[in-house]
């Protein structure tokens, strides 16, 4: 069974989620877990960073999915960065990426959101 380690710091007003490893059946949990607890104390800007994530599964798009309407209710928002190219392929293909802005660099997806609607980052 494939392992899921979870970090989460703060940086600018911004939390992040840094998982690495497998988000999958047997580790979607702790997943879940990671992103109640912030909802759960009211931090609405969420960055997922994605740099060590090595493949996510449905379980794993609906933990994120199951946030989002709070998240935006609430002002803020869930954004991806540094997606490898397998879990950018999944986040694309279940047309993910129509509906969480992604960057390239964890830098451009923290100043998103100090950014107006529509104004471009870098």
């Amino acid at each position: 069974m494939a392992d899921l380690s979870i970090q989460v710091r703060e940086l600018d007003g911004v939390s992040i989620i840094e998982p690495s490893g497998f988000i999958n059946a047997h580790t979607v949990r702790q997943f879940e877990t990671a992103l109640e607890g912030l909802v759960k104390e009211e931090h609405y800007n969420i960055l997922l960073q994605c740099i060590n994530l090595n493949y996510i599964s449905s379980a794993g798009l609906g933990a994120i999915m199951g946030q989002i309407e709070v998240v935006r209710e609430n002002g803020g928002d869930i954004v991806l960065s540094n997606l490898q190219e397998n879990v950018f392929a999944i986040f694309d293909t279940l047309g993910f990426t129509q509906l969480y802005k992604v960057f390239d660099i964890e830098a451009d997806a923290i100043l998103s959101f100090n950014k107006p609607d529509g104004q471009e980052v870098g």
